[in-house]
């Protein structure tokens, strides 16, 4: 009976710091390792990964001490996983030739794949302003997607009601502004001979242009170029 009292207690003090939506995250997600040959990438992954110096570093780690940190994984409907975010960790494990990965498995329609998969690339420091374009056009689709389902609450998609479009409300959770996301999304219409030079231009810049031989596509770089507004600037608090 005791026993019984502290999981409860333990239960219900957990649902004191934990949202709804990370409880029943948890109840759909485990961790296992997976064999590396069992993941696929996601399909049109606009986050390269280049194989620079960072990369050689990530490759010893991982010989020396495992992945460390957990891959986020999807199960696909005909068997075998899709990854989410770790690109660059199983990457770096299949260089050092580890069989199997740490991976945290959830069940994942494929509107929410996007956009956590575009979240999490995001947070990288360097960014290429092809690899936003299409990342921010792939999640403003889901978005898009997602409130045209809320037919539960309303015919008018829900940002509508409050007066603000998908865009608006992507550009309030993302480091860009909503006239940069617009921006940034109208590049997805170039050749990609042009898109590679705007992503040179800024590689050039940073003087980190490498030879063909060390990339794997495009790759991070700074998320500033000569056709990009000013960042937007975070108003002062009290402001």
């Amino acid at each position: 009976m005791a026993a019984k009292s502290a999981a409860g207690l333990l239960t219900s003090v957990d649902s004191m710091f934990t949202t709804q939506e990370e409880r029943d995250n948890a109840q759909r997600s485990y961790v296992t390792d997976l064999p590396i040959a069992e993941i696929s990438d996601f399909p049109d992954h606009p986050f390269k990964v280049r194989m620079d110096e960072s990369m050689t570093e990530m490759v010893s780690s991982v010989k020396e001490r495992g992945v460390l940190s957990p891959m986020l994984v999807r199960p696909m409907p005909d068997g075998g996983y899709q990854m989410v975010s770790g690109h660059r960790r199983k990457m770096a494990a299949e260089l050092a030739e580890l069989p199997t990965v740490p991976c945290i498995v959830r069940e994942l329609i494929d509107d929410e794949a996007v956009i956590i998969m575009v979240d999490s690339n995001l947070q990288r420091e360097q960014v290429l302003p092809s690899e936003k374009a299409f990342a921010y056009k792939m999640k403003l689709d889901a978005m898009r997607r997602q409130q045209g389902e809320r037919t539960d609450l309303t015919s008018v998609p829900l940002g509508q009601k409050l007066g603000k479009t998908s865009r608006e409300q992507l550009a309030d959770k993302s480091p860009d502004s909503n006239t940069q996301i617009q921006r940034y999304i109208r590049l997805t219409n170039l050749v990609p001979e042009l898109l590679d030079m705007v992503d040179n231009t800024v590689l050039k810049e940073k003087g980190t242009l490498p030879g063909s031989s060390e990339w794997s596509g495009r790759s991070t770089g700074s998320k500033e170029s000569w056709w990009s507004p000013r960042p937007r600037q975070k108003p002062p608090i009290g402001a």
